[in-house]
């Protein structure tokens, strides 16, 4: 199930689309101001937040810029401001789309549709920061230098990539790589992160891309 977070100050307005995304199968959250928002795009993960610009505590212009600066969600901007200066403010600081208010809910459901269908054709690569993943023919990058993975190691990296700024904890990752069924260890995360990070961290480079998170797991994180 998709999940939207709607962040939006005007009750009845948010309780209206709400309604018509469950409606149409989606999982929905609502925040109604800035901060509650940002804290909230930032901890979980999301599919699409729906971002109103007139928002008490942060504005929508200042919260796209910070969501977008560690998150790559896709965010579609709903604002009564329509003017055109107002529009490019929030594709320049990195919004996905930008709907004026009052909108028809078919509108927006297909603005919705075209950012999946987008997702899915972008979801052949896995990108963070110089690290790329080709998921069709199963090779990894760092910059230029083509990483030599086993498929063990390739398969731990793309849960990282699929969730960055995350944490994902040894039991998470031990389903996503060796399966509910596995009759191993939960420690062998720990031995196959190390591993990965023999191959994929620099030595030139202070620190690692896959940073340990005591008692919780790890997090993919620069």
């Amino acid at each position: 199930m998709k999940r939207v977070l709607l962040i939006e100050d005007e009750r009845n307005m948010a309780r209206f689309i709400e309604l018509e995304l469950r409606h149409e199968g989606f999982e929905v959250a609502v925040a109604y101001d800035g901060r509650t928002g940002l804290e909230r795009a930032l901890g979980e993960p999301w599919d699409v937040v729906l971002l109103d610009l007139m928002l008490p505590g942060l504005d929508g212009l200042e919260l796209c810029r910070q969501l977008r600066g560690i998150k790559r969600t896709p965010i579609v901007m709903l604002s009564a401001r329509d003017a055109v200066a107002d529009r490019v403010s929030g594709l320049d600081l990195g919004a996905d789309d930008y709907i004026p208010k009052p909108f028809a809910m078919e509108e927006l459901l297909a603005r919705i549709r075209v950012i999946f269908r987008r997702q899915e054709e972008d979801r052949q690569y896995l990108v963070y920061q110089d690290l790329s993943m080709d998921l069709a023919t199963r090779s990894v990058t760092r910059g230029i230098e083509r990483l030599a993975l086993t498929k063990r190691e390739y398969d731990l990296l793309a849960a990282f990539m699929q969730y960055p700024n995350r944490a994902l904890s040894r039991e998470l990752l031990l389903d996503k790589v060796w399966g509910l069924e596995a009759e191993v260890d939960a420690n062998v995360v720990d031995v196959y992160v190390r591993y990965l990070r023999n191959k994929i961290d620099a030595p030139e480079r202070p620190g690692s891309y896959i940073q340990t998170l005591r008692g919780i797991g790890y997090m993919l994180k620069r």
